[in-house]
């Protein structure tokens, strides 16, 4: 860590082209498996997942919420939160990574030009990466520092941004700046553009190996016609914010779904019961029966509002009305009050089940605990409650900031 990440430039064959939601989701599924095989190993020894990175995109399915106008499938938003958390499921720091590359088509879906649609569709097609510069510390916006300046027929950029997730991976990086009318624009460059430092610096204690980066931009050329004008995304209501907040929500329900499995794997195979409990093994003690079904109940409860939040999100999409992107911000609002709380309270649950044991090092269970509670913390759930209380009580539309 600390040090600049190295992008070895090498020729890819075109990404498969994924015809279905039903194929979308058998690729995610054999994909995950492979993952699921070193996810302990890369999180303990903090390997970055550039070969299963390079899998992902080359598998096709960076490309599956690419318009139909565009040669895309345009698959539905739910089916793009359950490939999250398959993947999830697998390796919660590997479906992590595409969160901003989504976040960024959809973002060029509502505010790009025709010419820049296609190119960039045709990019994500291909199977190139799209990592986004978005957050800024010490600054009460985003993008509060970093500033576009015009330069002849382009534009040059500096700035400084943190925790860029998966930027180490990504082909083109999404600048978002501050142009000179003062409104927010994301600005599409390649990531050996000159001037563009990515530093691999990220060490938080989960989501080890999301290569969430530093970027440092130093008079970066970037031309007018790889400028969008992103403002217009949040002037009116939009389902930017919600596509990008849903994806958080299969992170985090695919975490919950992997710290369920290993509980109950071992409760089953590992767990001893107590000396005075009565019963020969673990699973037949009724405390630990009805707390298993407690965490399965919530586990289904969160995996059906993630998918009615992603059908009210579609909704927005084909008909986008205020009331329907407010309705999309709201039902994913919930979603991810849903999530966090399963994913913290199932990876709890493991420990607190599966006993003493459970707790070695080799096993690397505190994984899931450590990558929910740092995912989790993306945006305060107590803030999402107040959003919607705040709805229903005194008719307040949520926010357009992105981060619901």
């Amino acid at each position: 860590m600390g040090t600049i990440s190295q992008f070895a430039e090498k020729t890819r064959p075109p990404a498969q082209r994924i015809e279905s939601e039903e194929e979308a989701l058998a690729v995610a599924r054999e994909l995950a498996s492979r993952f699921a095989e070193r996810a302990s190993e890369r999180d303990l020894e903090r390997v970055l997942p550039y070969e299963e990175v390079d899998q992902l995109a080359q598998s096709g399915l960076l490309a599956i919420s690419v318009p139909s106008d565009y040669d895309g499938i345009d698959a539905s938003n739910a089916v793009l939160a359950e490939v999250t958390a398959i993947l999830s499921e697998a390796d919660s720091s590997i479906g992590q990574i595409p969160q901003n590359h989504f976040y960024v088509l959809e973002a060029l879906r509502h505010d790009g030009t025709e010419e820049q649609k296609k190119s960039f569709f045709g990019r994500a097609l291909a199977g190139d990466r799209f990592g986004s510069a978005l957050a800024e510390t010490g600054t009460e916006t985003v993008s509060h520092n970093t500033r576009l300046r015009e330069d002849g027929g382009g534009y040059r950029i500096n700035g400084r941004k943190h925790y860029s997730t998966g930027i180490l991976f990504a082909d083109w990086i999404a600048i978002f700046a501050l142009d000179p009318a003062d409104q927010l624009s994301m600005s599409f460059v390649p990531r050996g553009t000159d001037g563009v430092e990515i530093i691999d610096d990220w060490d938080s204690f989960g989501q080890r190996v999301t290569g969430s980066g530093t970027i440092i931009l130093q008079n970066v050329y970037v031309n007018a016609g790889s400028v969008v004008r992103h403002r217009r995304g949040f002037e009116r209501r939009s389902t930017i914010d919600s596509v990008g907040q849903l994806i958080h929500a299969g992170v985090d329900l695919g975490i919950a779904r992997a710290a369920f499995r290993e509980t109950v794997d071992f409760i089953r195979n590992r767990a001893q019961p107590r000396m005075d409990s009565g019963v020969e093994k673990v699973s037949e003690d009724p405390l630990t029966i009805a707390r298993v079904g407690e965490i399965a109940v919530r586990l289904e409860a969160a995996t059906a509002v993630v998918e009615h939040a992603g059908k009210k999100v579609d909704a927005a999409q084909i008909d986008p009305t205020e009331q329907h992107a407010s309705e999309a911000s709201l039902a994913v609002t919930t979603a991810r009050v849903l999530t966090t709380e399963v994913a913290l309270d199932a990876s709890n649950t493991l420990f607190e089940l599966a006993g003493t044991t459970s707790t070695k090092v080799a096993l690397n269970l505190d994984r899931y605990w450590r990558n929910a509670r740092t995912h989790t913390l993306h945006d305060p759930v107590r803030w999402k409650f107040h959003v919607v209380g705040n709805y229903h009580l005194n008719e307040v539309a949520p926010p357009r900031n992105g981060i619901l």
